[in-house]
């Protein structure tokens, strides 16, 4: 089966991770009404002037990809997680912190948003002859 959307992805797993991978969409969703999905690297990803974060479900854990400056802003509340630079892993037998999820997701929000205008901003430098 190929995977075209999230909704095509959270079907392939268990009832009790689709749950779960529900409510996690629901959350980026809230925190994020403007960002828009799509599966990249295989997996459900929401999008904002360039990637914003994306989730994964495995056997025992929801992966969590927020880049690595999500991980490093929120690195004391995600202290204690596994993960590595640009990811955390939620387990499944553990509660899911949602909120600290909206958190992440809204900082990467403005993050993005600050760097496209930015980058604009940039572009409509006059160049000096």
């Amino acid at each position: 089966m190929s995977i075209k959307n999230i909704d095509d992805y959270i079907a392939t797993f268990p009832k009790g991770t689709q749950t779960v991978l529900k409510k996690l969409r629901a959350t980026i969703r809230k925190a994020a009404p403007k960002a828009e999905e799509t599966i990249n690297y295989q997996i459900p990803t929401f999008t904002l002037q360039g990637n914003l974060v994306h989730f994964a479900a495995f056997k025992n854990h929801i992966g969590f990809y927020p880049t690595p400056s999500g991980i490093e802003k929120f690195k004391e509340e995600l202290s204690v997680y596994e993960g590595a630079k640009g990811s955390v892993k939620f387990p499944l037998d553990k509660l899911i912190p949602y909120a600290l999820i909206t958190k992440i997701v809204k900082f990467r929000v403005q993050e993005n948003l600050e760097r496209a205008a930015a980058k604009g901003k940039r572009k409509q430098t006059p160049s000096k002859l």
